[in-house]
């Protein structure tokens, strides 16, 4: 699976920008001055596309034979869906929705990997951040063995506003952490449900522990501290699996 190219110069990047053209993120020269550069911004802020400022260095290296101006806009390979556009499409088509939220969630192989387990486990969309989240390119696409083209991936500016407006419409939120008093098994994984994971090396932030309806930790019984972040989705998802057979035994 081949990189797509990104696409750089300050003309093709704004045509990108105001056409359907699905962007990850536009890159700036940290040292590029001009009116075009304010526009570039108004038009990525207006389609919520991150907008990363960088040294002269990294634009050569990115794009080593061609004159990008100071611009270049990194193309995904897949679409973003909108979290308030599919609250309500659930609740009409009598979907269960089952959210995985990812708080700094930044390696890309990690991200892809976490997308590949939550697509198996029945997740019905995955919640990142705009910044401070894992690129969302070829790499990510070929780590989740293509999941993430069968898997509804949405972004926002503010992850706990987010979260807020998933409670609002009914959702358990269920945050996994070392800070937690109690198992993940110890706890009924109903429906609606949001289930969020941080990274390593931060965990969730406070903000969004402080709104959580749940607290629950994975019991570590060795030396290292924390589990990589594909492993810990793949145990608290298939747990709200394993839930829904019981449950679903239970009925029948």
């Amino acid at each position: 699976m081949k990189d797509k190219k990104p696409i750089f110069g300050i003309h093709p990047v704004l045509e990108a920008l105001k056409s359907a053209e699905n962007i990850d993120k536009v890159l700036i020269d940290k040292d590029f001055r001009s009116d075009t550069r304010k526009e570039i911004m108004k038009l990525a802020a207006d389609r919520e596309i991150p907008v990363q400022f960088v040294p002269a260095e990294k634009m050569r290296r990115l794009i080593p034979n061609g004159n990008h101006q100071g611009i270049a806009a990194i193309i995904a390979p897949i679409a973003f869906s909108e979290i308030e556009h599919l609250i309500p499409w659930w609740f009409e088509n009598s979907v269960d929705p089952l959210v995985l939220v990812l708080d700094e969630v930044t390696d890309v192989r990690n991200f892809g990997a976490v997308a590949r387990t939550a697509e198996c486990a029945g997740v019905t969309a995955i919640l990142i951040p705009w910044k401070n989240a894992a690129g969302i390119n070829e790499l990510a696409v070929k780590t989740s063995a293509g999941a993430l083209y069968n898997i509804p991936l949405c972004r926002t500016k503010n992850l706990a506003d987010s979260i807020k407006l998933l409670k609002q419409s009914g959702f358990q939120v269920v945050s996994c952490t070392e800070k937690a008093e109690i198992s993940y098994t110890d706890i009924a994984l109903g429906t609606p449900l949001a289930i969020v994971l941080g990274s390593e090396e931060y965990g969730i932030s406070a903000d969004i522990l402080k709104i959580s309806d749940t607290l629950v930790k994975i019991p570590v019984l060795g030396e290292v501290q924390s589990l990589n972040v594909s492993v810990a989705a793949g145990i608290v998802l298939y747990e709200v699996v394993r839930q829904k057979m019981v449950n679903s035994t239970k009925k029948s």
